[in-house]
């Protein structure tokens, strides 16, 4: 959870000191990252039905334990590489700037560092609820296999959307 919200917290920083500017002008940098995006969705979507059936099998076995740096490492790698959240921080995070004040990159910074702690917390809560939704859905193999075939048909639609949505220019 803390590597991911430092790998966000590494987006806003982009964000708020103009590289996201930078692929929102740009048409081809804009639509390279676009489909490598639908594509990368896509291609989990297609591997989450394919491999639904073997939910059970990998959820009956323990999983191998893993240290706090590789987990951190894991969750940051996540984190940074997560397009939404570039998405997310140049559409939303200029809302809140207040540009007639001056220092606009001082002032995203802040927001960042805020949107991190609201991150951290919220992210927490949602890890405990999907530990208890985890042991429900473990009971039942049915179970997960609906959620693996609804889970990768959402991932698919949401990678087809991405490809075909977007800028008009």
């Amino acid at each position: 959870m803390v590597g991911n919200a430092l790998g966000v917290e590494v987006v806003a920083i982009c964000v708020a000191v103009g590289v996201g500017s930078v692929v929102e002008r740009s048409a081809p940098a804009f639509t390279a990252m676009k489909l490598a995006g639908a594509g990368y969705l896509i291609w989990l979507g297609f591997r989450a039905i394919r491999h639904r059936r073997g939910l059970a099998a990998v959820f009956g076995t323990a999983a191998e334990p893993r240290g706090q740096r590789r987990a951190m490492l894991e969750g940051f790698v996540v984190g940074v590489a997560n397009p939404k959240a570039v998405i997310l921080f140049a559409a939303v995070l200029p809302e809140f700037v207040d540009r007639q004040a001056g220092h606009v990159p001082e002032q995203m910074l802040i927001l960042s560092v805020v949107s991190f702690a609201i991150a951290l917390m919220s992210d927490s809560v949602w890890g405990m609820l999907a530990s208890a939704a985890r042991s429900w859905f473990t009971q039942s193999p049915r179970r997960l296999q609906l959620v693996g075939g609804a889970g990768g048909l959402a991932m698919i639609g949401l990678g087809v959307s991405v490809a075909v949505t977007g800028r008009k220019d």
